[in-house]
């Protein structure tokens, strides 16, 4: 069975004696011209055994690389913290190499440790220690391939099966059928041992067997979920052999010790299954007793048990040759063709004579109401004559031809003799208080294979113990297929031997009733059954013995790599080592099979454990070899992928042949147990090769998708995030992250990015911490996707770098999310006015499209729940449809679930806006998109004062940012004295005019506390001059009423009405504020579009929990970029949460299927 490994590194002799607590000497002196002779880690002569044999009590494993988050294994190679540190290179040879001496050592330093790295056993080498504390020395491991890996593995296959159900397997099936069996059984063991033996090889396999050849190849999901589908089959293992052991001792040594007893054939069949419970728990219980106080008695015990393996064969060998010359005298009686149970002895007639006269037996007792003969007896029993054959007629006769076929029969059923004349009668239903021999179960082939399939595992017994080894790259591959050639033909040539010698009817006698309660194979062995009885029932308590003494060491192993959190308890154990938590969850286990208490229910559910194990390790070494990774090299070089493939095909076969539904159950145990690993489990960087296959998959999936864009039906926002980060490497908008998660619920790509000024070589350590940061707060907000941090001399060039070069081949990002800068009026912003606008120009030139999410800190994080509310989406032009995607995806996602879509369209003065309603509403049925609809008409009045004098603050502020060149302190000193005066003026203003377009007071200039030094600076007039507008502003007035249709009457009113409203104000303002003539015309009408717009959009959708808005492009006149935020900064003024949309020049919805 399975037994644990670690790997423990040999200890220098320094620090042996630190341990100890001895005192540590000063190294003498050395010359300094022979580096060679002061390699660190170097033990003595007298103290390096000791050193591999002793286990630090807190296994030490080196620091992971900076930025990486993932724990490595611990190695004698690079970087490695067992190499001691502090050695003066005095040479002048490897000067060249003096600095890096502390990370890459010397070869030397480096081939010492490697020679002296070795393996020892885990848990049971440790026992002996603590029982032993005195002894220093350990011999090096000097076991060959004979005595490690042939005989425990020949000791773990040949066992229970071989005894109790082979023959019964050929009596059943048939000697052919059987050949089919036994040969597709071993054919898979031997396909998996080829595979096993080429993992085997291809580097140290230190701790756990076959689960670290699975985890380390496959990676910790794979290995942890088939790691412990393999303890669980370790563990039913042991509850077999227990049975096995029941059985032995209750139906041949003592039947007489059976605690429940019954007399009628039913109710027997329960009372045995009965005393298998108890007696079965007893034994686990007192099993378990002896592997927590004594397992080096079991490690000792274990060549008798193998000796009596061995006995028990050649005995069976022998009583084959025997029977060839002097079959033994095991008579079988049959009533017409049907076999007599003779548990008690009788005569087999019907008359015998005594004292000269005919007299009745005993059976006829068992068939008549009587023991007269004019009684009324059985039909059956009157129509057939009694007869006796040689139950083991030997290898001579011609026995085997009457064997060769199947002979399979339902429950219950009778054994009979096939060619045996008989009387048939009508149908009756059986009798079980007949004495017949029945069957006991329903036979079938798939059901055989079930139950004869334990009998083959046991493969990894070599493997396991590969610490022990002397070469064990070259023991394990040598000595496993050995051992499974040498089985496989035992199990062969028993088939042929069985059908050959011993009778039909025997072979089906399960239980041996027929021959007195023998067991069957007893009855051929040479010299006595009981050298069989003996030797079946050492080998098979042995076997449970150390089924209970591994399967405990393989959950241990399991804890101990930490893949999974719940099972971290089981790692622990006494002080020595030993996995007391997990010793108990094994006896558990082991008790309910137990329970089941029936040999023949418990086989199938091991094998299916044992199947998928094997499967796995064919697949690992498919994977591997397929994969052609530079590190797969092993020294076994007879196997190839189609081996693997083939012998992985048949353990997945041979699972649902078995069982279908117990294959389905153990395949949602290890699919359940990989999600779980994948969903909770500790990240593990064990170069699996999954891994490698994912890197191939996905390269060869780039190469697909890198053939042309994909089409619109597939088209979703593959996101780039850029993030900004504080002077501590921190997010300074986490919400970004959740609103990316929330907008793509893990589907597409997610690249997630920034920008740290500076140099590579200088901000190493602070782009590994803002990228371990970044990930950490990716894992809280569950955003799935890459983290990209970019070193550049400029965060401008570094944002440019990202747009062009992130991702890979078809794996680009097609959209770039961005948080609006409220700082941006800052001129020593790091992420000020003139990036921001850049980063605009570019994702426009590279046909991407851009979010740009403004008060972000507002958005709603992931853990929030919107339960009523709106989506509002303002579409003033057509930008392929990215407005409408969005809230359609957003509300997939919790936090906007419950949200409703609005659309907002704008009319003007030539539109039908009752048309135009109606077609919005048909494309958006096309769309298959559920949206309220709204058109907003807008009239076109003459531009307002206050639109005047906003775009003059604008050009003033712009022309005195350039002039001025104030020190940082004077110019917040000016900002704050202008900034004064100028709210000042304008609550005067706003206080005298109520409706301000549709906004309050506090949005007609930037009046944040948090923004006042982020106001550019401005004339000193300016406030003065927008007092002069209070008058004048007084007299403009919003309409009084919006109708849906615009109408030549209705256009000129509304016109006439606002002219007149507005005349005279308009010609008193100009002639007080002369300097309006002077400015550009195009950002006064840039200004008045962003007004209005504000004002109808507040109207509407004030309240809404998100406004989605066209983002309008930048100027292509780069001397408007500030002019162009503060357009921006009107358009969204008032909205609590603002999305700006900017396309990125192609269709991203479509109406077609």
């Amino acid at each position: 069975m399975p037994t644990s490994f670690t790997v423990v590194p040999v200890e220098a002799q320094q620090q042996e004696a630190a341990e100890e607590g001895a005192p540590r000497e000063p190294p003498a002196q050395e010359p300094p011209g022979d580096p060679h002779s002061r390699s660190p880690g170097r033990p003595s002569t007298a103290g390096g055994g000791g050193g591999a044999r002793r286990r630090p009590p807190t296994q030490q494993t080196p620091p992971a690389a900076a930025g990486d988050g993932i724990p490595r294994e611990s190695s004698p190679f690079i970087n490695n913290s067992g190499l001691e540190r502090g050695n003066v290179y005095e040479g002048k040879n490897m000067a060249l190499f003096e600095e890096e001496m502390d990370s890459n050592p010397m070869v030397s330093s480096l081939l010492n440790k490697l020679a002296n790295y070795t393996n020892v056993t885990q848990g049971v080498i440790e026992h002996e220690e603590d029982e032993d504390s005195k002894r220093k020395e350990i011999k090096a491991p000097r076991m060959g391939t004979f005595i490690g890996v042939y005989l425990p593995c020949l000791q773990n296959i040949l066992g229970v099966i071989l005894f109790l159900r082979l023959t019964w397997i050929v009596g059943t099936a048939g000697v052919l059928e059987s050949f089919i069996i036994v040969f597709i059984c071993c054919a898979g063991t031997m396909l998996t041992a080829i595979s096993m033996s080429a993992i085997a090889t291809n580097g140290v396999v230190p701790a756990g067997g076959s689960y670290y050849m699975i985890s380390r190849s496959l990676g910790p999901e794979f290995g942890g979920a088939v790691g412990l589908c393999f303890y669980l089959g370790t563990t039913f293992a042991g509850a077999m052999y227990i049975l096995g052991t029941i059985e032995i001792l209750l139906k041949y040594i003592s039947p007489n010790a059976a605690i429940f007893k019954a007399d009628d054939k039913a109710a027997i069949e329960a009372a045995m299954l009965n005393n298998m419970r108890v007696y079965g728990t007893c034994a686990v219980a007192l099993m378990a007793i002896v592997v927590y106080v004594g397992v080096k008695y079991v490690n000792k015990l274990a060549l008798v048990f193998l000796a009596c393996v061995i006995l028990s064969i050649i005995a069976i060998y022998a009583g084959v040759i025997k029977s060839a010359f002097d079959p033994p005298d095991f008579p079988i009686c049959l009533l017409g063709n049907r076999t007599l149970s003779r548990q008690k002895d009788f005569p087999c007639a019907k008359y015998a004579e005594k004292d000269n006269t005919t007299v009745v037996t005993e059976l006829w007792g068992l068939f008549c109401h009587g023991t007269l003969t004019n009684f009324t007896c059985n039909e059956y029993f009157t129509q057939n004559n009694v007869t006796q054959i040689q139950g083991i007629p030997g290898v001579a006769s011609r026995v085997l031809i009457d064997n060769l076929w199947s002979t399979y029969g339902d429950k219950e059923s009778v054994v009979e003799k096939q060619n045996q004349p008989s009387v048939p009668v009508p149908e009756e239903a059986n009798n079980l208080s007949l004495p017949y021999v029945f069957t006991d179960i329903m036979t079938y082939f798939t059901m055989l294979v079930g139950i004869y399939f334990p009998s083959v595992t046991g493969i990894m017994a070599g493997s396991n113990r590969s610490g022990d080894l002397r070469d064990a790259q070259k023991s394990i591959p040598t000595g496993t297929i050995l051992a499974i050639s040498t089985t496989s033909f035992i199990y062969l040539s028993c088939i042929i031997l069985f059908g050959a010698c011993i009778e039909g009817v025997v072979l089906r006698d399960k239980f041996g009733e027929g021959v007195n309660g023998n067991l069957v194979i007893g009855t051929l062995a040479w010299p006595s059954p009981w050298v069989i009885v003996i030797g079946s029932f050492f080998s098979t308590c042995g076997a449970g013995l150390q089924s209970l003494t591994g399967a405990p060491r393989l959950l241990q192993a399991i804890a101990r790599d930490g893949i999974i959190p719940f099972l971290q308890v089981f790692g622990h154990g006494k002080a020595n080592g030993e996995p007391t938590w997990a010793l108990l969850l094994t006896a558990f286990i082991c008790e309910i099979g137990i329970l089941i208490a029936s040999l023949d229910s418990v086989a199938p559910i091991l094998s299916m454990f044992f199947l998928m194990c094997y499967l796995f390790v064919n697949l690992a070494c498919a994977v591997q070899t397929l994969l052609r990774t530079p590190n797969w090299r092993p020294r076994f070089k007879y196997y190839h992928w189609t081996l693997s493939f083939l012998g992985m095909t048949l353990c997945l076969a041979l699972m649902f042949i078995c069982s279908w539904y117990y294959a389905l159950i153990a395949m949602l145990i290890a699919g359940c147990i990989y999600k779980y690993i994948e969903y909770r489990g500790a990240e593990k960087e064990w170069g699996d090769g999954i891994r490698g296959l994912s890197l191939n998959a996905a390269r060869y999936a780039l190469l697909r998708v890198e053939q042309g864009p994909p089409h619109t039906k597939n088209w979703r926002p593959q996101v780039l995030v850029l993030l900004n980060l504080d002077s501590e490497q921190l997010v300074k908008h986490p919400r970004l992250l959740s609103f990316t998660s929330q907008l793509k619920a893990g589907k597409g790509l997610t690249i997630v990015g920034s920008v740290l000024p500076g140099v590579y070589l200088d901000k190493y350590t602070e782009a590994q911490k803002a990228e371990e940061n970044i990930r950490s707060l990716m894992g809280v907000e569950r955003t799935k996707g890459f983290c990209q941090i970019v070193v550049s001399s400029t965060v401008r060039d570094g944002i440019s770098h990202l747009i062009q070069s992130a991702g890979l081949g078809g794996m680009k990002h097609n959209t770039v999310l961005m948080a609006w800068p409220q700082s941006w009026k800052q001129a020593d912003n790091p992420f000020s006015w003139k990036n921001f606008v850049d980063t605009v120009r570019e994702t426009t030139a590279a046909h991407q499209a851009l979010l740009v999410a403004k008060n972000i800190d507002f958005f709603p994080s992931n853990q929030e729940r919107f339960t009523e509310g709106n989506i509002d989406v303002w579409w003033i032009v057509h930008d392929g449809g990215m407005l409408m995607l969005l809230p359609f995806l957003l509300r997939h996602h919790k936090v906007w679930r419950k949200c409703k879509m609005r659309i907002f369209t704008v009319a003007q003065m030539d539109d039908n806006s009752i048309q135009m309603k109606k077609d919005l509403q048909m494309f958006l049925y096309h769309l298959r998109l559920n949206a309220e609809v709204e058109v907003v008409e807008m009239f076109e009045n003459d531009i307002s004062a206050f639109t005047y004098e906003k775009t003059l603050v604008m050009e003033q502020r712009s022309q005195m940012l350039k002039q001025m060149q104030l020190s940082k302190n004077e110019r917040e000193r000016e900002i704050q004295s202008i900034t004064d005066e100028s709210r000042s003026s304008v609550r005067r203003k706003c206080h005298s005019r109520p409706q301000c377009i549709g906004q309050d007071v506090d949005n007609l200039l930037p009046n944040d506390t948090q923004e006042e030094e982020a106001q550019l600076i401005h004339d000193r007039n300016t406030a003065s001059h927008s007092t002069g507008m209070v008058k004048s502003l007084t007299t403009v007035a919003t309409p009084e009423k919006v109708q849906m249709t615009w109408t030549k009457e209705k256009f000129i009113s509304e016109k006439h009405k606002n002219k007149e409203a507005c005349m005279t104000g308009y010609k008193d303002i100009f002639c007080m504020k002369p300097e309006w003539g002077n400015l550009n015309q195009s950002n006064v009408r840039r200004m008045h579009t962003a007004v209005k717009l504000n004002g109808v959009v507040l109207s509407k959708s004030q309240h809404a929990q998100l406004v989605l808005l066209n983002m309008p492009g930048p100027p292509k006149n780069r001397q408007g970029d500030e002019n162009y935020m503060e357009f921006l900064e009107v358009l969204t003024e008032g909205l609590n949460r603002a999305l700006l949309v900017r396309g990125g020049g192609r269709e991203v919805i479509t109406i077609y299927s």
